[in-house]
């Protein structure tokens, strides 16, 4: 809930090979981001109102928690889902459906759909950004292997024309 998870789940993806561990690592990323709007949502519950006055909340910034919860009062439950993308809103927003007393089995799916969401945008993203290093690797290695051989050439030939030069003379 509280430490960014963009980055991590980009830089893992990008490492992971072969589509069971990809498809491995979405289910956990999905999981442990459920996880995260789970304990925003009972912390929501059990701080109620007091938790926008939280040192937490306005460190974030208080800002966002009204950003948040005009969010969930707009779109109630369904707004777990919405915000998923949107940063530090959705880290507030499970709190928010828990301030406003959203059933659970309202919650539920909105975190799950959301979290599958998200994490499989990330995961395929980092896995895109790594095939796509490998792909221009290949390139690159080709373009420099190209150039060598441009360069070997060049200097066969002015060796070759030095020598044939000194002959001459």
């Amino acid at each position: 809930m509280f430490v960014p998870g963009e980055v991590a789940v980009l830089v893992l993806s990008a490492g992971t090979e072969g589509t069971r561990s990809l498809l491995a690592l979405f289910l956990v990323v999905a999981v442990s981001s459920s996880a995260g709007d789970h304990i925003g949502y009972f912390l929501g519950i059990r701080y109620g109102e007091r938790m926008r006055d939280t040192r937490l909340v306005r460190r974030i910034g208080q800002q966002h928690w009204d950003r948040a919860q005009a969010l969930f009062h707009r779109y109630g439950a369904t707004a777990v889902f919405l915000t998923r993308l949107l940063p530090v809103v959705r880290t507030l927003t499970p709190a928010t459906a828990g301030v406003g007393s959203v059933r659970y089995f309202r919650f539920l799916p909105a975190s799950l759909a959301g979290a599958a969401m998200w994490s499989a945008l990330y995961v395929s993203a980092g896995s895109l950004v790594s095939a796509s290093v490998r792909e221009a690797e290949t390139v690159v290695t080709r373009i420099v292997w190209a150039l060598l051989a441009v360069a070997a050439v060049l200097v066969v030939g002015v060796v070759w024309w030095r020598r044939r030069r000194r002959r001459a003379l």
